[in-house]
């Protein structure tokens, strides 16, 4: 890509971090997805901390100006941005020799950092969020340009330490340890309610980073393309009969803004009928426009005719429809147009302030209402919630598979009070895609979303990782046992299939599913062909924290372990502070992600390969305990797909020795008068 400004002026601007001259007032900029007001959650007393918590970034001669600008912003929007801040130079991930740095590691998390905010990429990047509504890399302009300035004078052996977007400063360390350790959100248990991150991250304290978004680690839609795509197709394997065609079946579902808008794509590659309905008519364009979709309807009854007819003609269609799930479900019911799979993808991880529009509101009402009545606005929410459960039971009365896509919607409709809950108490009555196909299928087999970016911004190095990626699992498969040679398979198609999809984003990335091994054969031929020159520029290696060991969830990535002790983190702790001390580049623990505040805690992490004896080291030590750790964690709850893959990793890996559980026949437990 080619960029208009000076190489050099952008590397001073970095360089500077803070401007010594207060630069203009910024206008707001036309046409960008703005995030929604935020509540005014915060008294007058706290108004006037949050400011100086604000203030204290800057000279005490700019205090004055700033701090009623300030108290504007925190008034008219919930939060401090500090728009005023914001830098003029075109936000991208540039080439990794672009960035000024003595570190080459270092450059390459500079760049991860700006694809993040790439408008290309982020859902509201005025407001440094990247997905899912309030999922940021940073809180405010200010700390984006302290990062970058830290980051641009680091040496190998410094660490910057980075807290819920604040850099709080490079202290010294090893060659060997992480370059950046990142924490979001991480609360006092006691302060892990919906209104605690409302109030601490209007202070300007701690904030959402999401899972990939505050960790650097976001590829745009992408990401979740793959697993949207395993997922569906694992889906419809469920209901239709072996060899029946997807061609004219429906997939219905809803948002199309963050990650999200990966859904009609990934309906696209499983060979479906995809509608996924959006109240943004923004990011219905924007996805449309980008390919992503390919028809765009605003009309119910086009919605309607357009259906029926792909169905009669069995084709492969993807629709973004500007209008309201609610009102799509309950139109189809009455239609009776059969549903074959069903999911929900709002961000109801964060219902109350933007992530789930109800139905019986415009876009703009329901975005005033936010702000100005958010008592009436969460009746409205969870009365939306109501009917959308009631007509999807409806539907499912018909024969729709449907299942929750981890975005919190089961939990938020049962305490909404619809009618979601299942004969076992404290069960719902739909199953997580977890629970019913990424679980049992992938992360207990150790599969899960490893990905990578070419640092070099060149789709000719991406190629080459391509037909790498490839030929490794291809090679692979020839041993791999049966029982993963379904997985084997989707992933080979998948990347074979990459580059025709068109799937790029923003950075030159790309995502498969791959276990232990996998991965560690695929980094190893890329560090070598990094060595070679047949890859020009270092890669990033990292993953989702949707993965086998990242995550602690108990309604979304450890929905399938039945031990109780789904409800505790210890999985994803272990597994940031395993992987600093193994080699990664850097890495990130979260309060939240994928299904809210304080329900969730999920860790990530990067890696650079150079082409280095170094980088061979660490990448073979750190991905090896990445997956491994979750899966002895899965094989202890009993999984019988983990205790499998572990014992099969005990007898490949000599030094791996992991308690196994003992199995208690039924009987044992039958014979109890409890």
């Amino acid at each position: 890509m080619i960029h208009t400004e000076k190489k050099s002026d952008f590397r001073q601007q970095i360089q500077q971090g803070i401007p010594s001259v207060m630069p203009e007032k910024r206008n707001y900029p036309k046409g960008v997805n703005q995030a929604p007001k935020r509540k005014d959650i915060l008294n007058k007393d706290e108004k006037m901390l949050a400011i100086q918590n604000a203030l204290r970034y800057f000279p005490k001669d700019w205090h004055r100006e700033l701090a009623k600008e300030f108290l504007e912003e925190l008034n008219t929007l919930g939060r401090i941005y500090m728009y005023r801040f914001k830098p003029g130079y075109t936000m991208v991930a540039r080439p990794v020799d672009a960035y000024p740095a003595k570190s080459s590691k270092a450059a390459a998390i500079m760049l991860m950092i700006q694809n993040n905010l790439d408008p290309a990429v982020a859902q509201h990047p005025e407001e440094l969020i990247t997905y899912g509504g309030n999922g940021a890399v940073f809180q405010n302009w200010a700390q984006y340009l302290l990062t970058m300035k830290y980051l641009s004078e680091m040496t190998d052996e410094q660490t910057l330490h980075m807290y819920s977007g604040h850099p709080m400063g490079l202290f010294p360390s090893s060659k060997g340890a992480p370059r950046v350790i990142v924490t979001n959100g991480m609360m006092v248990p006691n302060y892990s309610k919906p209104d605690d991150l409302e109030k601490y991250n209007a202070l300007g304290v701690t904030q959402y980073g999401q899972m990939t978004a505050g960790s650097f680690m976001y590829i745009g839609p992408q990401g979740i393309v793959h697993g949207t795509t395993i997922t569906l197709m694992n889906a419809f394997r469920k209901i239709l009969a072996k060899g029946e065609s997807t061609e004219g079946k429906i997939f219905l579902t809803s948002g199309l803004g963050g990650m999200s808008g990966a859904q009609p794509k990934a309906g696209d590659i499983t060979g479906c009928i995809t509608i996924c309905a959006e109240v943004n008519e923004n990011a219905a364009r924007k996805r449309h426009e980008q390919g992503w979709a390919s028809e765009l309807i605003q009309d119910m009854d086009e919605l309607v005719q357009r259906t029926r007819g792909a169905q009669e003609n069995k084709e492969i269609l993807s629709i973004a429809f500007h209008g309201n799930i609610v009102d799509v479900w309950e139109r189809f019911d009455q239609e009776n147009i059969f549903v074959h799979v069903g999911s929900d993808q709002t961000s109801l991880h964060n219902p109350w302030s933007g992530g789930y529009y109800p139905a019986g509101l415009s876009f703009e009402q329901a975005n005033d209402m936010i702000r100005n009545n958010p008592d009436l606005f969460k009746d409205k929410v969870q009365e939306s919630l109501r009917r959308q459960a009631k007509s999807i039971n409806n539907h499912a009365k018909k024969g729709t598979y449907f299942f929750d896509y981890g975005n919190a919607f089961l939990l938020e409709s049962s305490r909404a009070g619809a009618d979601v809950m299942g004969s076992t108490p404290g069960q719902f009555k739909y199953p997580t895609y977890v629970q019913d196909i990424l679980g049992p299928m992938c992360f207990d087999y150790g599969f899960g979303p490893f990905r990578w970016v070419c640092t070099s911004g060149k789709p000719t190095d991406l190629d080459t990782s391509d037909q790498i990626a490839m030929d490794v699992l291809t090679e692979i498969q020839k041993t791999a046992p049966e029982e993963i040679q379904l997985q084997m398979n989707d992933n080979i198609v998948w990347i074979k299939n990459a580059k025709q999809n068109k799937l790029v984003v923003g950075s030159q990335a790309r995502i498969l599913y791959a276990d232990a091994e996998g991965r560690a054969k695929i980094a190893l031929a890329f560090n070598e062909a990094i060595k070679k020159g047949e890859i020009s520029a270092p890669i990033v290696l990292g993953r989702d924290h949707h993965d086998v060991s990242g995550t602690d969830s108990p309604y979304r990535e450890t929905s399938n372990i039945n031990d109780g002790s789904q409800f505790t983190a210890d999985m994803s702790i272990h597994n940031v502070i395993g992987d600093s001390f193994r080699g990664a580049t850097w890495v990130s623990i979260h309060n939240g992600g994928g299904v809210g505040w304080g329900e969730v805690s999920n860790g990530g992490f990067g890696l650079v390969l150079d082409g280095s004896k170094t980088a061979e080291d660490q990448l073979k030590s750190m991905l090896f305990y990445d997956v491994n750790n979750g899966i002895a964690r899965r094989s202890w709850a009993r999984n019988k797909e983990a205790l499998f893959a572990i014992k099969r990793e005990m007898d490949r890996s000599p030094n791996l020795k992991v308690t196994l559980p003992n199995l208690v026949e039924a009987a044992v437990l039958n014979d109890l008068n409890i």
